[in-house]
């Protein structure tokens, strides 16, 4: 193209004032919505007409044969128009993400209380459900004995997948060297993602055979990709939307899809509009959740409280398929050394089979069980020793020529020591500490507790070849911007993230800039939104796109400015030319007239983009290599204050100091510190899973028998604050991620009650409090310690 012989009217000489669009505190993309109600959710999207609705009947036993079911009597109740079964499926009956291990719809075997035997299609949802309720009268089986534990089931060797094993060094050599010996058992439980947003689906049949699924889910590819088995299809045949979830914690990245292809099953079947939701119950019934981990340790260490070598069995409770229960387990091996140098170590990881609810991810994702088990065996170093539980940690952290991770990754970059000093004294933790032992000494029934505990977390997905990512931008020729990106919006504020880096890269505001719909059929392939990866992934697909248009605009700009091209700059919304000399203003182009100019010039304004993760490589059996892009780091201090006479216990006051790198949004990343610490709290205190331990039945799956943290669990003292240091790691603008990591910091109110219990018995007394510490657990942790100090 030639350049013009006459400037544009839209060309000045006005220096435009910069606009940041990342490193800010910008508000929530869809914040208004939300709060007035407008938010489209899954279950907002207006029901096209004849839409039915679905629900599903359940196991009533653990295990057992599946003799038949008496269609007849289903089909009779009001409002019924079809009841499919395993046999209704046309293509694989399977929803398992990894091994085809999960049926859609029991099939010969029941699993668990709760397994999905056959949908209910009627023409109202309640109708539905009272149908699907009679599964105990339909339902004909032969029971099997279940086992409910994963204790029970390492005993006989029941496994989802094969053991795991990780050794460095020489740990049995080492331990039975060691001036000291620790041996422990312990188990935490799992955890209800409790979204707020149920598990929900809708089918819409398309023309020649083909399906639409909008689904509230964390991964719409796998989703694709389940739902064409199921049908016998190709891909191309079924496209999966999702505007936004309720939430998910990882409870919706593999775990939706038994509802997406039942709707998707009858939706195709019968031709008509199908909506599956199922209500709160329902969802805990048939629904896996965090994994349970039982414990067994042995440690060798010096007069120090420095480890020389621990041995460790982590056993998890992976529930009757394997659904992911394979890679959470290896995130817990390669997370059992969190920020601690341990120079002989040995560790084993049994995915235990059970009769119950598959578990699945939950954030965190099996890291905050493999680091909790070293934060316990560090507490109790210091106990046995007499030591301040935080002199033990600083002396075992990571330093240079001991950085290398039991699975061969370099710490690099490494922040612990310096952040952790930066809180103790921003804490005033030593003041603290002996304020608290004063207090302790002088109050018979409230004691207070006190503990700091870092986190050290690895970011990526620990299989390789799902760190990638795509994306798409498309700009107007009225300046507006549209960017589609694989990421999916959980009220996380991915979004707004993906379009503050879209608004930087093309120099606009980022209100010119809107993000759609995750859909399928725009960018293909995607990976889940997991793994705290969103940010890093869709952010860096999203700014090649955009980086792409903004380099196609650059020598049009050029010579409508008559400048270099390594002069223009988009910046606010304008373009100018930034090398016009010292104390001159450099002629500019609004953003909106260049683009106006490009379409007239025929040049492309919409880009695809693309990103993997560099450097990454992982030998699955060996459990060696660099499966983390970097490490992000944090610590927290929590006080508690415990009532032994009841065993309640709340947190006074809890201190964090978060590494985020250069945070993109800052008031989104604390507002993820926050939201991870109490729910990582509830984990530890309150949120207790109970199994009928004959049925199997899980006896809390409601609001009124499973408890999560409110609004006055949280901190009386609430004090949050973001480390500041830029990334080394070439991630999207030197930020870190931020999703998984801060649940690993509420570790110090667990040990903070530990603690306080302490108080209550001798000096070096190691209270055996269990989790969650709900106050019966407390109550038995105190009787056990004064029974010692009685002693």
């Amino acid at each position: 193209m030639n350049k013009p012989s006459e400037l544009p009217p839209e060309l000045t000489t006005a220096i435009p004032t910069p606009q940041p669009q990342v490193g800010i505190s910008r508000v929530h993309e869809a914040a208004h919505l939300h709060v007035s109600g407008e938010a489209i959710y899954t279950d907002d999207i207006p029901e096209a007409h004849g839409t039915l609705h679905a629900a599903l009947g359940l196991s009533p036993i653990a295990h057992g044969t599946l003799v038949s079911i008496d269609l007849d009597l289903l089909r009779r109740q009001p409002g019924v128009v079809a009841v499919l079964t395993a046999a209704d499926i046309p293509g694989e009956n399977n929803c398992g993400p990894l091994l085809h291990d999960d049926p859609i719809l029991a099939d010969g075997e029941l699993r668990y209380v709760g397994q999905p035997v056959y949908a209910i299609i009627a023409t109202d949802r309640e109708l539905a459900r009272r149908a699907a309720a009679l599964a105990r009268q339909a339902i004909v089986s032969t029971p099997l004995p279940a086992v409910l534990t994963a204790r029970d089931a390492h005993a006989i060797g029941q496994y989802v997948v094969p053991p795991m094993h990780l050794t460095r060094g020489e740990p049995q050599a080492a331990l039975a060297a060691a001036p000291h010996r620790l041996d422990g058992e312990w188990a935490v439980g799992g955890q209800e993602q409790f979204y707020l947003e149920g598990q929900i689906s809708v089918a819409l049949p398309q023309e020649n055979q083909a399906v639409l699924v909008h689904c509230s889910t964390q991964h719409p590819s796998e989703m694709q990709q389940l739902v064409s088995h199921a049908m016998g299809w190709a891909s191309h045949q079924v496209t999966v939307q999702c505007r936004r979830m309720g939430g998910g914690f990882g409870g919706k990245e593999s775990q939706s899809a038994l509802f997406a292809c039942v709707a998707a099953l009858a939706a195709t079947r019968l031709r008509r509009p199908v909506k599956l939701r199922v209500d709160r119950d329902d969802d805990f019934l048939i629904t896996g959740r965090r994994h349970g981990f039982d414990y067994r340790w042995s440690v060798g260490f010096d007069d120090d409280g420095r480890i020389l070598a621990a041995d460790i069995d982590l056993i998890s409770n992976c529930g009757h398929s394997a659904d992911l229960s394979a890679p959470v387990m290896t995130r817990a091996l390669c997370h059992f050394d969190n920020a601690y140098w341990l120079p002989h170590v040995s560790m084993h990881g049994y995915c235990a089979r059970t009769n119950t609810q598959s578990n699945t991810a939950f954030r965190g994702f099996g890291g905050p069980q493999g680091a909790l088990a070293i934060e316990l065996i560090l507490d109790g170093i210091a106990r046995r020793l007499g030591l301040d539980p935080l002199t033990v940690r600083q002396r075992n952290f990571y330093r240079d020529g001991q950085d290398i991770t039991p699975y061969g990754q370099q710490v690099e970059d490494n922040q612990i020591g310096r952040l952790t000093d930066q809180l103790v004294r921003t804490s005033d933790y030593h003041a603290r500490r002996a304020e608290i032992a004063a207090f302790n000494a002088a109050s018979p029934v409230l004691k207070r507790g006190l503990a700091l505990t870092p986190v050290k977390f690895g970011i990526s997905f620990n299989v390789v070849h799902l760190n990638q990512a795509g994306a798409l931008v498309h700009v107007y020729t009225d300046g507006s911007v549209l960017v589609n990106h694989g990421g999916t919006e959980m009220g996380q504020g991915l979004n707004t993230k993906v379009a503050q880096v879209v608004a930087h890269e093309l120099g606009v505001p980022a209100a010119m800039v809107r993000a759609t719909a995750t859909d399928t059929s725009k960018v293909a392939n995607t990976s889940a939104t997991a793994a705290s990866t969103g940010s890093d992934l869709n952010g860096k697909a999203a700014q090649d796109a955009a980086r792409k248009i903004r380099q196609r605009l650059t020598p049009l700009a050029a010579r409508l400015l008559d400048c270099a091209q390594d002069d223009v700059v988009f910046e606010g919304g304008e373009v100018r030319d930034a090398g016009a000399g010292t104390g001159t203003a450099g002629r500019t182009i609004g953003f909106k007239a260049l683009v106006a100019q490009a379409y007239l010039a025929r040049i492309q304004l919409w880009s695809d983009g693309f990103y993997a993760t560099p450097g990454l490589h992982w030998d699955r059996a060996k459990l060696q290599g660099k499966p983390f892009f970097y490490f992000a780091y944090g610590a927290s201090v929590a006080e508690v204050l415990v009532d032994t006479l009841t065993g309640e216990s709340r947190v006074l006051r809890a201190d964090v100091l978060h590494d985020v790198g250069q945070s993109l949004n800052p008031a989104l990343d604390i507002g993820q510190v926050e939201g991870a610490f109490v729910q990582g709290q509830g984990w530890m205190t309150s949120e207790e899973l109970v199994w009928h331990p004959q049925s199997g039945l899980l006896m809390t799956h409601a609001p009124s028998t499973y408890k999560i943290p409110t609004a006055n669990d949280m901190p009386r003292d609430f004090r949050v604050a973001l480390y500041d240091a830029p990334n080394r790691a070439d991630s999207i603008h030197r930020s870190k991620a931020v999703g998984e990591p801060p649940l690993l910091l509420p570790f110090s109110v667990l040990l903070a009650i530990k603690d306080a219990v302490a108080a209550c018995g001798p000096s070096r007394c190691d209270p055996p409090l269990r989790a969650p510490a709900t106050p019966e657990a407390v109550l038995d942790a105190v009787e056990a310690v004064q029974a010692t100090r009685a002693t």
